[in-house]
């Protein structure tokens, strides 16, 4: 792979909305989990290119095509006293696979992670999908098998913030 096939990695930019919003549905699909794909694409605009951005996101292209995203944003680690990187979702479309380019994007994405001075580089991965977990260690990845992840969301949220829960 390399610039002279055309491939590159950009930072997301308004005009890529639609491109990630469809990338996040594709990934949603492979994951068994477009039931739960809610994004309204000015929402995604606003948090990624807004006043208060909460989000970046990098593109794979070769030529004009999209063939690919990385989502972070930043974590901090209170042990390490600096920022991490926290990578929320990574995704190429099936058939740009075993190119490369998911390990470019995660690549880049470690690049950001040094030059902002992270302490660290994170994400998770769904247990069944063994194919991500061969790939993340063959990068030198280290699974944190310690660490449970725990979720707060709609009405359960609501409610632990004094609110209502929603029915």
């Amino acid at each position: 792979m390399s610039a002279s096939q055309g491939f590159r990695i950009d930072p997301a930019r308004p005009e890529d909305v639609s491109d990630i919003v469809d990338l996040i549905r594709q990934l949603a699909e492979y994951e068994r989990l477009a039931h739960q794909v809610r994004i309204d694409p000015a929402d995604l605009r606003e948090h990624l290119f807004g006043r208060r951005r909460f989000a970046e996101a990098a593109l794979a292209k070769v030529g004009e095509e999209t063939v690919g995203f990385a989502l972070f944003f930043h974590n901090y680690s209170t042990f390490a006293g600096k920022p991490g990187l926290y990578l929320e979702d990574l995704f190429v479309r099936p058939g740009h696979r075993g190119k490369g380019y998911g390990a470019a994007l995660l690549r880049h994405l470690a690049g950001i992670a040094l030059d902002r001075d992270c302490a660290r580089f994170e994400w998770s991965v769904l247990d069944w999908n063994q194919d991500a977990i061969d790939f993340y260690s063959r990068l030198g990845a280290v699974p944190m098998n310690e660490w449970t992840v725990f979720r707060l969301d709609g009405g359960s949220l609501r409610e632990l913030a004094g609110g209502s829960p929603a029915k």
